[in-house]
């Protein structure tokens, strides 16, 4: 019997991680880069703005080819994040940056895509809970990779981009190893790949609502992610503050998706946790209208990311298993609802950057609209028992 490999799935947790990283060099580095490569910082926002607009055309192709040959395509992923790193470090100045951001980015959705297949195909069916949860982990800790580094080395570039090349080029070599051996083999495939995966994932109740769960969670992180600064301004919060209260948030959020997941599925809990991220992070959006103390909004963000991002996990785990062979297109659909999410609400709260409480007060409405989605998903469709 195939046991859980380890070492695989820690391989590719190093390539999500650096995928990530590399998508968010530039978010905490915006004004000093500008200056350093002499283009706007519209320009340098360009640089991430690139991944989710790319990540909408190349979803579906992407996921279907996930389902078709998943080794071939997870390790193209792996190597385009590697070249795309190493591109960047070609020649000092903006246009090997951008096409190295590009590479990257058309690489994002090979692996972000795969993550709960990758998971699932390497270890046991006891195991995938916490397998996928590990994995999941990766995506969140390559932001706090990009903001540690950044912070660390971000007044030497050069340095910089190389550092950042080294670890996604060892994420690569890791896998390309890890993964000569194949893995489990699915049991039951739900539907053969290609355009009836697509119809089929979506004609799914269960899937379709756990994809527009995604769609309201993804909006809320990344319009406070986004905009968290500019909300706080007026309580006197600048940057380096906000870097630290976002920090806090993703710290805690690594802790939830690795331990939080697993000890919903032995506990067959799985609603019940997607249910308390909803409604706690509405209450937090709809405080963070009201207070103004740091260590508060701290507080009331660690709890917030404790929850929120550990249902990524869980819902990829859902995805994974009510899928089967067309997991790779579900994947694909959630991620891509997941960025048009995240574009919508980032462009709802722009208008209200100057009406903080507003804007929290939108991200709370946001936050429990999933509530009714929620309650169209039975407790046991979500359980990894059923």
């Amino acid at each position: 019997m195939l046991r859980t490999r380890w070492p695989v799935l820690a391989a590719f947790v190093i390539v999500t991680s650096s995928n990530q990283m590399l998508w968010l060099t530039f978010a905490p580095l915006t004004t000093k880069a500008a200056a350093h490569y002499d283009v706007g910082e519209g320009a340098i926002g360009g640089l991430s703005a690139v991944f989710p607009l790319l990540y909408v055309v190349l979803a579906i192709p992407f996921g279907i080819a996930l389902d078709r040959r998943m080794r071939g395509s997870v390790l193209t992923g792996a190597v385009l994040t590697a070249a795309g790193a190493l591109l960047r470090c070609v020649g000092d100045d903006f246009a090997w940056v951008l096409i190295g951001q590009l590479v990257v980015a058309i690489a994002q959705p090979l692996v972000t895509s795969s993550v709960a297949k990758v998971a699932a195909h390497y270890s046991t069916h006891e195991d995938e809970p916490t397998a996928i949860a590990v994995c999941s982990a990766g995506l969140f800790a390559g932001m706090l990779l990009a903001f540690g580094t950044g912070a660390a080395i971000g007044d030497d570039f050069r340095l910089l981009l190389a550092v950042q090349a080294g670890w996604a080029v060892v994420g690569a070599v890791l896998l390309t190893m890890g993964m000569r051996a194949p893995g489990r083999t699915e049991d039951v495939p739900l539907v053969s790949s290609g355009k009836e995966a697509v119809k089929a994932v979506w004609a799914d109740q269960v899937l379709r609502s756990t994809i527009l769960l995604v769609t309201v969670g993804f909006g809320v992180f990344v319009g406070l992610t986004t905009w968290l600064q500019a909300l706080l301004e007026p309580d006197g919060i600048d940057e380096t503050g906000a870097g630290v209260l976002l920090l806090v948030m993703v710290v805690a959020g690594v802790i939830g998706s690795v331990v939080i997941p697993p000890v919903a599925a032995r506990r067959r809990a799985e609603s019940q946790v997607l249910l308390a991220a909803l409604v706690v992070t509405a209450v937090g959006c709809a405080a963070m209208a009201v207070v103004h103390q740091i260590v508060v909004l701290g507080l009331l963000l660690a709890v917030m990311g404790l929850l929120l991002l550990s249902t990524l996990p869980v819902i990829l785990e859902v995805i994974e298993r009510r899928a089967g062979s067309a997991s790779g297109t579900a994947a694909a659909l959630l991620w891509m609802a997941g960025n048009a999410g995240g574009l919508v609400v980032t462009g709802v709260l722009a208008p209200l950057l100057d009406f903080p409480a507003a804007a929290f007060v939108v991200l709370a409405v946001v936050a429990l609209l999933g509530l009714p989605i929620l309650r169209r998903l039975a407790p046991e469709a979500l359980s990894t028992s059923a």
